[in-house]
């Protein structure tokens, strides 16, 4: 799977942080939330098993989730 379009990336601790990417996959494209680390020299952020791909067929679906919980939980600060 090669890497696709980085849309986001969003950190979790030191050594691992969400990608959230347009990627191809057997020619069909779909958004990818994955998790990544970083290897034990930090030179390098490999992708781990841990990730949802959203067809895009249900990208509809899943932004009216994220505005749900964006206002299930309120103004957010910046």
């Amino acid at each position: 799977m090669a890497e696709g379009k980085i849309l986001a990336t969003i950190p979790r601790s030191a050594t691992e942080h969400l990608q959230i990417a347009i990627n191809e996959y057997k020619g069909k494209s779909y958004l990818d939330l994955r998790i990544f680390y970083t290897t034990d020299d930090g030179a390098n952020w490999l992708p781990t098993k841990k990730g949802v791909t959203v067809s895009p067929d249900n990208l509809q679906l899943f932004k009216e989730a994220i505005e749900k919980a964006i206002e299930e939980f309120g103004p957010i600060e910046e």
